[in-house]
């Protein structure tokens, strides 16, 4: 009898591996719904902030006195703040603002400084000329409170100044935040390094994933928001081609929500969890190290049976991607060893080997990639020359397996059916 076979192309870098799998033993091909005709993304915010939600316009909240701050991504995020910024200060200007009463802080978080050129490329060069742009430094936080978790809120001076705080960013899955946007303006944004690291710590809890508001990170960093008073945000939704697919602006808790039901109806697929997954992070740059395809292999988790396999293909042709992740994978001999140094010692990096530790004890994980196997073993995965390899592994264990293919794990998000 002979066997018809499904030929499936899964990106690897900045190639296209072609795998061909039995048709009886696909489950489904998960993919995202984006929508087929979009709107222009400068109306779309243009729109946006015309309709706030449960806000007044910002027009109404400034006058020509106000000093306004205005927190943009840094140059680690894929925000369009050049596009976001144009339309948002002509919105401000019909309020009366004026040029020398704005600054605009890039939210650095943790990450390294930005060097100029990066600086005037993420804001555009006409208003990196007449306004002034500087960037969060943890050093000069103030404290004014403390979360109901325990978080210390220790905020940029620059922005506790500032009548107006306006918060910018784009809107996506976030792996222990549940979502980016929104509060994350704030914190991390523009918060000290206690703030930051007490706020991480919560990330192994329960309910810290992707694609849940829900999570306790969010949670905090909303509560921290809220306490330091963020008057407005405009985020963005994008497609996986970078296009603005939506925008959302005011209130930063509603609007917020808003822009989620975007982001869901995009990237959240209902699935039947399957015996194993196959899943490509979409290739370069989500796959440029093992610390970012690890998102993939977060999101493929939701897609598997307890005691499945995931096949995670992924480059990786800068190798781990992060010292802290390089040392505890070669310190922590085993996945209990990676978890319970995780609990007694919050270290930012060790946390993605205490995940994949976790998720190692429930599924078989399988590892096509161009690291050494040495270093893949000690990442807890089973190293594979090849998908075809990965995929004879898991078809000489159960011939009849049913098998989800994932080529844009990075960005789809699966989620079991209700029982």
């Amino acid at each position: 009898m002979k066997t018809n076979i499904k030929k499936i192309p899964l990106a690897f870098g900045s190639e296209k591996l072609e795998l061909g799998v039995p048709d009886k033993n696909i489950s489904s091909i998960i993919l995202p719904s984006e929508p087929e005709n979009r709107e222009d993304g400068a109306f779309l915010i243009k729109k946006a902030l015309e309709n706030p939600i449960n806000s007044r316009r910002l027009s109404e909240l400034v006058n020509p006195e106000s000093k306004i701050a205005v927190i943009v991504s840094d140059v680690t995020r894929p925000t369009p703040t050049a596009k976001i910024l144009p339309p948002l200060f002509d919105e401000l200007y019909l309020g009366g603002a004026r040029d020398e009463n704005i600054i605009i802080v890039f939210a650095l978080g943790l990450h390294r400084q930005q060097t100029e050129e990066e600086s005037k490329k993420l804001v555009g060069e006409e208003i990196y000329g007449k306004i002034r742009c500087i960037q969060h430094d943890t050093g000069r936080c103030r404290r004014i409170g403390v979360t109901s978790r325990g978080t210390p809120i220790e905020v940029f001076e620059e922005v506790l100044d500032a009548d107006v705080v306006v918060g910018t960013g784009g809107i996506e899955f976030h792996y222990y935040a549940g979502y980016s946007g929104g509060a994350k303006s704030v914190l991390p944004g523009v918060s000290s390094e206690e703030s930051v690291l007490t706020n991480h710590k919560m990330m192994i809890e329960e309910k810290a994933v992707s694609g849940r508001v829900d999570s306790p990170v969010r949670q905090d960093m909303e509560e921290a928001a809220k306490i330091f008073g963020l008057d407005f945000i405009l985020n963005v939704v994008l497609d996986s081609k970078k296009g603005i697919v939506a925008a959302v602006a005011g209130d930063f808790i509603e609007a917020h929500r808003k822009g989620v039901e975007a982001v869901d109806s995009m990237y959240k697929v209902p699935v039947e969890p399957a015996d194993a997954v196959i899943v490509s992070c979409g290739g370069y740059p989500k796959d440029i190290n093992l610390y970012q395809a690890n998102k993939s292999l977060d999101n493929a988790t939701q897609a598997v049976k307890e005691g499945g396999s995931i096949i995670l293909v992924a480059e990786c042709a800068e190798g781990i991607g992060n010292q802290v992740y390089e040392c505890w994978n070669r310190e922590c001999r085993t996945p209990d060893d990676a978890i319970e140094r995780f609990k007694h010692c919050f270290e930012f990096g060790g946390h993605k080997s205490a995940i994949v530790a976790k998720a190692s004890k429930r599924f078989k994980l399988y590892l096509v990639s161009k690291l050494p196997e040495e270093q893949t073993r000690s990442a807890f995965f089973t190293p594979v020359a090849d998908i075809h390899e990965a995929l004879s592994a898991v078809l000489s264990e159960n011939p009849d397996a049913k098998i989800h293919l994932m080529p844009h794990g990075g960005q789809t998000l699966p989620v079991r059916k209700e029982e």
